[in-house]
């Protein structure tokens, strides 16, 4: 009797041993995280600076992790697709955000969003900051600075047209600015993303971009764009013969507001998120990855969820004065 209940006993703990090996983690997770592909959720075209980005992290993050990483370009509405999709992922660790500034501009330009940033997601970490923009022109226009481009500008009979990944994007938001402070009235074409924009450009459908260096840099050097300024408050070492905005004709216009940005639906797990941040700091130590990021006209970060959180809050902030300064009205 004694050795039937010891064998029952033994019988039984096995049992939750292998029950408890099958059953995953706190939160619905596995703890040999990640056992399946992890989608990163893509709000703009394949080609475009985002997507180049986010391709570099997450290729690099997969060979860490050991497990898979798959890119998944949701386009459309200023980001607003893919932003929708993160808001409803599944909080276990698969589903992630690649942010840009549009994630945190729409709340400030739509009336109505399906998406709230504070309640609907976690902050993962900011991949990077960007040091300005590059302005650039179809060879039709007749400017080869900012000067020039003003008065070319108001000389024409009808506005100069330009173009941007959509509505309340960082780059529409620039344009908006540099329209006020240069007294312009600059038409503005809406795209599906940085790619259809700058392609819009070298056909001559628009007259003038500005975006982040180096998308159109090769353009440049075949004399299909003109360059005529960049945006930040010093110049890019990319192409350090091109004189900022404030050097060539606007004095004291500085724009450089874009960055990058991981977040997870809200109540990911802490540990989990940790993860994920300490492997995309790791990633910006890389060379190839690090030095990518800069040549590009990045500052490579890989900030903790709480600097990002606070970061983004001080962001709205300047989002809001700009969006006031260029007289952008809510939708």
């Amino acid at each position: 009797m004694q050795l039937k209940k010891l064998m029952l006993a033994v019988g039984l703990s096995l049992l939750t041993v292998a029950v408890a090996a099958q059953t995953p983690a706190k939160g619905g997770r596995d703890s040999a995280y990640p056992t399946r592909p992890i989608r990163v959720l893509m709000p703009f075209p394949a080609g475009g600076t985002p997507d180049a980005l986010g391709r570099m992290v997450a290729t690099q993050v997969e060979s860490q992790l050991g497990g898979s990483m798959v890119v998944d370009n949701r386009t459309g509405a200023n980001g607003m697709i893919a932003y929708e999709l993160g808001a409803k992922g599944n909080p276990d660790g698969y589903t992630i955000l690649h942010a840009t500034p549009s994630f945190a501009l729409n709340t400030i330009v739509f009336k109505k969003l399906a998406y709230d940033l504070h309640r609907d997601f976690t902050p993962i970490t900011n991949i990077a900051q960007g040091f300005g923009y590059l302005m650039l022109v179809h060879p039709s226009v007749q400017a080869t600075n900012v000067k020039e481009l003003v008065a070319f500008a108001k000389a024409q009979s009808k506005p100069l047209t330009y173009g941007t990944p959509g509505v309340g994007n960082t780059l529409h938001l620039a344009t908006e600015l540099f329209n006020a402070r240069a007294g312009l009235n600059m038409l503005h074409v809406p795209y599906k993303g940085v790619a259809p924009a700058l392609n819009a450009l070298l056909g001559g459908e628009i007259n003038l971009i500005i975006l982040q260096p180096p998308a159109g840099v090769q353009q440049t050097k075949v004399g299909r764009l003109r360059a005529i300024a960049f945006t930040g408050a010093k110049r890019w070492d990319g192409m350090p013969d091109l004189p900022t905005v404030a050097e060539s004709g606007l004095p004291g216009f500085v724009v450089h507001f874009t960055w990058n940005a991981w977040f997870a639906p809200a109540k990911t797990p802490r540990d989990i998120v940790l993860r994920l941040q300490s492997e995309v700091k790791k990633a910006m130590q890389v060379p190839k990855v690090r030095d990518f990021f800069i040549s590009s006209g990045w500052e490579p970060l890989a900030s903790t969820p709480e600097e990002l959180g606070k970061y983004v809050d001080v962001e709205l902030v300047r989002y809001a004065e700009a969006a006031r300064i260029a007289k952008i009205q809510p939708e």
